[in-house]
């Protein structure tokens, strides 16, 4: 199986972007959450993104970002499950990673996704991880949703990328609760910020994404709209 063919299927199904990494450039993955720690077979990571609406940035109300990332969580998640499915019928074992799911990792007490899929993506060649701790691609700057494939498929990877990044703290700066003052964002005390119950209104929200807001790179090319 060719990589064109692993793209060209992902495509079809509604990705915006899609790359490959090599099973060799997760080295520095946290014990526990390598590629092979899931699927032991695993040879390469596919990295998917569909474009977020960059509209849900300028609304007042945090209702369409909120329902925005809910929805396209979902949508990720299929694109990512119909690929494995396109992948297994060419005779590939392939395994989907969950998009939005995260368990506590008992060494270290951060939050992870089985595969980081952030760093799926900058293995793969899709963009760079930014001061803020969001992905900027090309494209799409940090305004992508992203998701992942592992398959036992040994297929070419895609060159990585230079940062994007240009380290100008005016996230560190945006943000309210301080969460990045340090290298490792202070990832509880953003989400406990950003995440939860809006007592008044008794509705769940996504209240806080000004790292996002402020960030030079984050429409990228395409997103030339606003």
């Amino acid at each position: 199986m060719k990589s064109l063919e692993v793209k060209q299927l992902a495509y079809e199904l509604g990705a915006d972007l899609c790359g490959i990494a090599s099973i060799d450039r997760f080295d520095d993955a946290p014990k526990g959450y390598h590629p092979l720690d899931v699927l032991p077979t695993c040879r390469s990571v596919i990295s998917m993104g569909i474009r977020f609406p960059v509209a849900a940035l300028k609304s007042p109300t945090p209702v369409p970002y909120t329902r925005i990332r809910n929805s396209i969580t979902a949508k990720m998640d299929a694109i990512a499950l119909d690929l494995c499915i396109g992948l297994e019928k060419r005779g590939a074992l392939a395994l989907p990673i969950p998009t939005n799911e995260s368990e506590r990792d008992v060494r270290t007490g951060r939050w992870r996704s089985i595969i980081s899929q952030k760093h799926a993506a900058q293995a793969a060649g899709l963009g760079t991880i930014g001061r803020h701790s969001l992905l900027i691609t090309p494209q799409f700057g940090s305004m992508l949703w992203l998701g992942s494939v592992l398959t036992e498929a040994e297929l070419e990877p895609d060159p990585l990328l230079e940062s994007i990044c240009t380290n100008c703290n005016l996230c560190v700066d945006a943000c309210p609760v301080n969460a990045l003052a340090s290298p490792e964002m202070a990832q509880q005390t953003c989400w406990d910020y950003a995440f939860g119950d809006d007592a008044e209104k008794e509705i769940w929200r996504i209240s806080c994404h000004r790292c996002r807001d402020i960030c030079p790179y984050n429409l990228g090319s395409d997103n030339n709209l606003l």
